[in-house]
């Protein structure tokens, strides 16, 4: 016969009593990770650190930070192996991360001639027109790295430990929907962000789940994540995320909004829509013969 469970246990944890639910650990890396933050915040504030090297510093900081609070929560919480939330490293993992930044690279430039060839957009120079080689190029390079930690981190918290822990918690489609409505919310507080905007990031989110849905490893996904940022803006020139930085093309966007995205960046226009069904389109082409790993 069966034991009745007792209040505590059918709260906290599963129904064999192997871990505490998902709810609960997904709180616990929150927390870990604010901890963490906290921690280190007071150390730079005592170090007085500034500058570029600041700046560096402090991306190596999120990237050691974010990692050791999921790799602790799920190792020690979970009791899963990190490996297990899609970091298997072999040659299709390089594959999957050269093919995932390379698929953002057709979509901008296909969005990039709807625009220009709807005249919502007006090309204005190259940025080696206006700075030195030498500039552009170091410009260029520290955009990608800084698009290397962001496609890691927010890899790894939504589309890793969140989006797998309600998976197992609830379903695998209650884990892509929750994780990708709070990758959109998320957002909301970034410049120049509204409605049409967290839903476009929504959006975002299912397509970069369906990276992991088609792999069962995250390699792609962070390599769509990488791209899609460094292409959008670092080349192309739009606003990522509603930050509006230099890129290689130096461009002006006039076209009404509601298309567009206006100063968010195309996340916040319905181009978004068609765009991420066809880069669906492309990583199902990519993976049709993938056994999931």
């Amino acid at each position: 016969m069966n034991q009745l469970r007792t209040l505590p246990s059918y709260i906290f944890l599963t129904d064999d009593k192997s871990r505490l639910r998902a709810g609960w650990r997904i709180l616990i890396a929150v927390i870990l990770t604010g901890v963490f933050f906290n921690i280190v915040d007071w150390i730079r504030s005592a170090l007085s650190m500034s500058g570029p090297t600041s700046l560096i510093i402090g991306l190596w900081i999120d990237f050691v930070v974010v990692t050791s609070a999921i790799y602790i929560t799920r190792r020690f919480v979970d009791k899963r192996s990190f490996t297990s939330l899609g970091f298997r490293i072999n040659k299709q993992a390089g594959f999957d991360l050269l093919v995932g930044i390379a698929i953002p690279f057709i979509l901008f430039l296909i969005i990039y001639a709807v625009e220009y060839s709807m005249g919502w957009l007006k090309f204005d120079s190259f940025a080696w027109e206006t700075e030195t080689p030498s500039m552009v190029i170091s410009q260029t390079f520290r955009y990608f790295v800084w698009f290397i930690f962001v496609a890691w981190n927010e890899e790894l918290v939504y589309r890793g430990y969140i989006m797998q822990s309600l998976a197992s918690g609830l379903n695998l489609t209650w884990g892509i929907l929750i994780s990708s409505i709070y990758f959109g919310i998320e957002h909301l507080s970034n410049p120049n962000s509204n409605g049409m905007a967290v839903a476009g990031i929504f959006l975002a989110g299912l397509f970069l789940a369906y990276g992991y849905l088609r792999t069962g490893q995250l390699w792609l996904s962070i390599g769509l994540h990488l791209g899609w940022n460094f292409f959008e803006s670092a080349v192309f020139g739009f606003p990522v995320s509603g930050y509006d930085r230099p890129g290689l093309f130096h461009i002006s966007v006039s076209g009404p909004e509601f298309w567009t995205g206006g100063a968010f960046g195309p996340e916040a226009g319905f181009i978004i829509l068609p765009i991420t069904l066809l880069g669906a389109v492309l990583i199902y082409l990519y993976t049709r013969h993938r056994k999931l790993s």
